[in-house]
């Protein structure tokens, strides 16, 4: 098993509800991201996947330091990266850089791709010096397959694809370890994003990159990631490899999750059984007590509304389930064409 480089420890994020204008009181919480815990090892993808509202992008921004934690770790080679202040802080996010999920608005479309590459080491002096800065953009663009002739070029004159990887080689300026990868295909045109998740992959396997790949797509997810956690409201309701999850899902939410993914074959669409969901995703500010997908489970019994189930391994399954049923269920029985 290779290093652990990131390690998340129950983390917490919630966002104070607050009433009033000139005397403004909190009212209640939104809990975005509520004791979540994970592992990324040296050259792993990790990808992470749920429905919108889940705490995806909130985890991306509190790995990423840009929010703080109300609790819990997340340590970066032992070192707790809520501790961390000043220049410990700024060398910290040499190593742990983001890719965002609009490769256009995250573009300040003033500044020309060189100045935007380039951007990083302003701050980081010591990864470029100045006299060597124009050749290491032109590396970068190359490396993530654009012309290094278009550096004076400004964002919109590039296609949704190519702004994604000026996106990408900014992550890369800094010699980063870990990139967080905020649904970097989700804009983009299925050929597309094929392109640009196969230029993760070679960068991956070239730099030995670490990925947390956050979607909501879950043939993405399934094309890129070693390990894959789903969340639900805040939480991680299954974790396991790639084959665990889409060949053994154990959570009846990550059942239902993979019963809608539509079948290619059409000889096998009709031995696909569809989970049909009933009620609403509750609300974050208010979720439910026990297990959070109770009031949308076909498994739900006392004991769910009760107890919250831990994140382990069950009987009769081989990967950690956040689910007291928890048992393997095969979602679609695949025929020869």
């Amino acid at each position: 098993m290779a290093e652990k480089i990131l390690e998340v420890r129950d983390l917490v994020k919630h966002y104070p509800v607050t009433r009033g204008v000139v005397f403004k009181k909190t009212i209640g919480q939104v809990r975005a991201v509520d004791g979540v815990s994970f592992d990324l090892h040296r050259g792993e993808t990790l990808g992470v996947v749920g429905e919108s509202g889940c705490g995806k992008s909130t985890l991306s921004r509190v790995l990423m330091s840009l929010e703080p934690p109300t609790g819990g770790q997340v340590l970066y080679k032992g070192r707790n990266v809520a501790t961390l202040k000043g220049g410990e802080l700024r060398r910290l996010r040499r190593q742990i850089q983001l890719v965002m999920q609009d490769p256009y608005t995250s573009l300040n479309p003033r500044m020309t791709v060189g100045d935007l590459v380039g951007e990083p080491f302003e701050i980081h002096t010591e990864v470029a010096p100045r006299g060597s800065r124009r050749r290491r953009v032109q590396e970068l663009l190359d490396l993530v397959g654009l012309n290094p002739e278009h550096i004076n070029r400004y964002p919109h004159q590039f296609s949704g694809g190519q702004r994604q990887r000026i996106g990408i080689a900014r992550a890369l300026a800094l010699r980063p370890e870990i990139i967080v990868c905020d649904e970097p295909v989700s804009a983009l045109d299925v050929s597309i994003q094929a392109q640009v998740m196969n230029l993760l992959e070679q960068l991956q396997r070239d730099l030995g990159l670490s990925y947390v790949f956050i979607a909501h797509d879950l043939s993405v997810v399934r094309h890129l990631s070693d390990r894959v956690a789903v969340m639900y409201l805040g939480k991680i309701a299954e974790i396991g490899t790639e084959e665990e999850i889409y060949e053994r899902p154990t959570h009846p939410y990550t059942q239902a999750l993979l019963s809608a993914v539509p079948v290619p074959d059409p000889t096998s669409r009709s031995q696909k059984a569809i989970i049909r969901l009933t009620g609403d995703v509750p609300s974050p500010a208010n979720p439910p007590s026990g297990c959070r997908f109770r009031t949308r489970c076909w498994k739900a019994q006392d004991v769910c509304a009760r107890e919250e189930p831990a994140l382990v391994q069950r009987r009769g399954t081989d990967h950690p389930s956040a689910c007291h049923f928890a048992e393997v269920r095969e979602i679609v029985a695949t025929h020869e064409a």
